[in-house]
């Protein structure tokens, strides 16, 4: 047996008597991930948002003469 597996068989049990586990909650480590992790999302909404107000799209219309019933077919496949 390592030295490692000896000092967790000793620990182990003491942190199972520290707390009871009917009552386990994520605590303030928690707390702070989910935040970050909001304020995160936040931002990239807020961004995307004025990345989106910048987009200045117009679809030029198709000329007269290019028509999809105009089309050439497409070549047929030996096969």
């Amino acid at each position: 047996m390592s030295a490692t597996q000896a000092a967790l068989n000793e620990l182990l049990p003491l942190a199972g008597d520290t707390f009871d586990k009917n009552k386990v909650t994520p605590g303030i480590l928690g707390f702070i991930v989910f935040a970050a992790l909001a304020l995160g999302v936040w931002g990239l909404m807020k961004s995307m948002s004025r990345h989106m107000g910048r987009v200045d799209f117009q679809e030029a219309p198709e000329p007269a003469g290019t028509g999809a019933a105009k089309a050439a077919p497409a070549p047929e496949r030996a096969g």
